[in-house]
């Protein structure tokens, strides 16, 4: 069973991009409601899928590098990492069922 990590722009590199496994990282916001509500279904596959996939999340605001970096628009916002590059990137909220399989089609389960 795996947590959601909480990171910052100071420790992406080396969190993300330097992972062995796949990261899905989550973006959002504190004022964000969409957000409020996908984070039940980001919790929930930090458990389901702990053992393969590490998962992150990182509020917009204070965190302007990274943001820019992966061009995040729009909050709540995804973005799947396997070494070190993009494979999957979404933006707009989603229920658990359309987060699963979206990675699904990247894990073997």
């Amino acid at each position: 069973m795996s947590s959601v990590i909480v990171l910052s722009d100071s420790e992406f590199s080396t969190e993300v991009l330097a992972a062995s496994q796949p990261v899905l990282v989550y973006f959002w916001a504190t004022w964000c409601g969409p957000c409020r509500l996908m984070s039940p279904a980001v919790e929930a596959v930090a458990s389901q899928y702990g053992e393969q996939l590490k998962v992150v999340k990182m509020e917009i605001d204070p965190n302007p590098a990274t943001v820019a970096e992966y061009k995040v628009e729009g909050v709540p916002a995804l973005r799947l990492f396997q070494n070190g590059e993009v494979i999957e990137s979404t933006e707009g909220a989603m229920n658990r069922q359309k987060l699963e399989s979206l990675l699904s089609a990247h894990l073997s389960n």
